[in-house]
């Protein structure tokens, strides 16, 4: 099962994307390590608290998106790696 990290403020998106099967979990510095991919809401560019941050997971931006489109663009990330 893919691991997802949500922003907080995305509940919706995180019940739409629990309810297609996947652990999501809350981004928050320390507690989103290793996770498939992250969907952050576009509002906070530095999410995760760091500046150097690397990761080869995708990050979708949320903004302007349904829940199921998010999910959607997870289904295919996660697909593709």
């Amino acid at each position: 099962m893919a691991k997802i990290a949500v922003e907080d403020s995305l509940t919706n998106v995180k019940q739409a994307l629990r309810d297609n099967g996947y652990d999501v979990v809350n981004m928050e510095p320390g507690g989103a390590e290793s996770c498939d991919c992250y969907v952050i809401s576009g509002q906070d560019k530095n999410m995760l608290g760091m500046a150097d941050t690397e990761t080869k997971a995708s990050v979708i931006n949320a903004e302007g998106l349904t829940a199921e489109q998010v999910v959607e663009q997870v289904n295919r990330r996660v697909a593709n790696r």
